[in-house]
């Protein structure tokens, strides 16, 4: 019996087919099968009833993949402790974060994370909150870095900062001679959006209005995009209108030559970015590092959360 048998098994329950397992754990599907049917020779039980689809574990099979679940995650443990030192940080840090925080956040804090501790290994990995909660879950990820709350019990939440919604418009929308933007401003019919499954798009939806429905329904344009870079190249060839977080607008300095910056009036409309893990581990001391450099590296407009309400 092995750790890498043991791992094809959670995988095959996981995904309820072999080939999906095979592929998301990286070998081919006879190589999965042949091992997982050394297991059940080894453990003298099947462990999948192959004649369903999708495939399902037996009795017996199901409560063998839970202890496998605890026996991998308890060798995770092993690891920490072989790679914990009282004088140093060191191993391996796996952190989820969500798109629209990746790219304006990690560039601040990297640099000084990394110089101070040079023996952790850092791995990011772009993903929607379901996704990074879901691999949190699983033991997949160390940290993750999401904007909204948690609802599972076995997930950790700690603040980081609250951001603030800023509107970029286009030099022909209604609404550029406007000092400063309301809420009672927007409408969905006006507004680019990212694809469903973001939460920054979800947020959005939130504070615009549903007037004028039918009329997005006839738009002449319809995209549909997982990326707010993308939006600001529309809103820049004079389409409408999107909102964005307030560090994906800092390189801006306010407007652009081909969009403007719009600011809400108080209370401003934010989002509460959080550092989330998975559980209770020596790891602890790399996430308190990890959030001191995040915490420490923010400029210091994300530091107040007066005048400002949370959109979740």
């Amino acid at each position: 019996m092995t750790l890498t048998q043991l791992s094809y098994i959670v995988a095959v329950d996981k995904y309820r087919h072999f080939a999906t397992a095979a592929e998301k754990s990286f070998v081919t599907q006879p190589t999965l099968s042949m091992q997982i049917h050394k297991l059940e020779d080894e453990l003298g039980v099947t462990l999948f009833d192959r004649s369903k689809s999708p495939v399902i574990p037996t009795e017996i099979g199901q409560k063998i993949i839970e202890q496998a679940k605890v026996i991998l995650k308890d060798s995770k443990e092993l690891t920490d402790i072989a790679n914990f030192k009282e004088s140093e940080l060191r191993g391996t840090f796996k952190v989820g974060i969500i798109p629209t925080i990746a790219p304006y956040l990690v560039p601040l804090f990297l640099r000084s994370f990394v110089k101070k501790n040079p023996l952790i290994e850092m791995v990011f990995e772009e993903l929607l909150t379901e996704e990074v909660l879901e691999k949190l879950g699983d033991d997949q990820l160390d940290a993750g870095i999401i904007a909204t709350p948690v609802e599972q019990s076995f997930i950790y939440s700690e603040d980081l900062f609250v951001e603030p919604f800023l509107g970029y418009l286009s030099h022909s929308h209604p609404l550029i001679e406007k000092d400063k933007l309301t809420v009672d401003d927007l409408d969905r019919t006006n507004i680019w959006l990212l694809n469903e499954g973001h939460c920054f798009r979800d947020q959005a939806v939130k504070l615009c209005k549903d007037e004028g429905k039918e009329r997005l329904n006839q738009s002449a344009i319809e995209f549909k995009s997982g990326n707010l870079d993308t939006l600001k190249k529309l809103v820049e060839q004079n389409f409408g209108m999107t909102l964005l977080p307030w560090t994906a607008v800092q390189e801006l300095n306010g407007s652009s030559s081909n969009a403007v910056v719009k600011e809400f009036v108080d209370p401003v409309p934010s989002r509460k970015v959080r550092l989330v893990y998975g559980r209770k581990h020596l790891k602890q001391t790399i996430i308190s590092s990890f959030k001191e450099s995040i915490c420490s590296s923010i400029p210091k407009e994300l530091k107040s959360t007066e005048k400002r309400v949370l959109i979740e």
